[in-house]
């Protein structure tokens, strides 16, 4: 291996935790106590905001740091790294062509979690799907109050999202699901979240590694000094990838890690 690894960023949804069966494989957390008795440090990289990191009990005694809401807000232990919120006039923007086209918004504050429209499909995808627990929904949004909004996930369609971007003045957008995108303030994606992590952290960034298996980790992916599509990603986050590793299921994070010599084959 040509690089010396120090630092490893794992998204959640279908690269640390199975679609399947909603648990991390055994065999990707005996990996990371592997890379961290090798002295390497674990992150995460997610889309979901602190409020609903809900999944990752088996491995929470390895976690360093995190990256949320697609790098809206980045902290290693009870230090902020990084923040970038929404302008108000997009949030306002977000909401109104979700009235307008009758679809449900998920807005994410510093502390809170609220549905605009709630609908089964929410509870399907959100609930069901991704195992988040209904309770940490509000669905008032004026019970934000003041907070600034991290992170805006509109139930629309791709063609929905092509005709709603533009007309935002400084957003972006990362699709990790078909029925749904986050859209962050455009200073936040998870590239910019690995860049302001290893800033924090003194890291070189070719002493980095990410994984992904979402549009939404296409930014980190080509930013990290080694960036990992699993076996069950899309197409375009392969194309970007320095590697493709084995599907989620199919010790994906194991692999990649024995790969470029992070840890050593049993």
């Amino acid at each position: 291996m040509d690089k010396k690894i120090k630092a490893l960023f794992f998204d959640i949804d279908g690269t640390l935790v199975s679609f399947k069966s909603h648990r991390i494989p055994q065999s990707t957390v005996d990996a990371l106590e592997q890379a961290k008795e090798n002295g390497v440090e674990v992150y995460i990289s997610t889309g979901r905001p602190k409020q609903i990191i809900n999944n990752l009990g088996q491995i929470e005694h390895l976690i360093d740091g995190y990256i949320t809401a697609n790098g809206a807000r980045c902290f290693v232990e009870d230090t902020l790294v990084s923040q970038h919120a929404i302008l108000p006039s997009d949030v306002k923007k977000i909401i109104e062509a979700a009235d307008r086209d009758n679809y449900p918004a998920i807005v994410v504050s510093e502390s809170r979690f609220a549905i605009h429209h709630y609908t089964d499909e929410v509870y399907e995808i959100f609930c069901k799907g991704l195992g988040v627990d209904s309770s940490v929904f509000v669905t008032d949004l004026n019970r934000l109050g003041d907070e600034a909004i991290l992170q805006v996930t509109p139930f629309c369609t791709v063609e929905q999202e092509a005709l709603l971007m533009p007309t935002l003045e400084s957003c972006t957008s990362g699709r990790w699901h078909p029925a749904f995108t986050d859209i962050t303030a455009r200073g936040a994606d998870k590239g910019k979240g690995l860049q302001a992590m290893a800033d924090y952290l003194g890291l070189n960034i070719e002493e980095t590694m990410a994984f992904g298996d979402g549009g939404n980790d296409i930014s980190i992916i080509k930013k990290a000094g080694v960036g990992v599509a699993m076996g069950n990603a899309g197409d375009e986050l392969k194309q970007v990838a320095d590697y493709i590793t084995t599907h989620v299921d199919e010790d994906g994070v194991k692999n990649a890690l024995i790969k470029y010599g992070v840890i050593a084959e049993n």
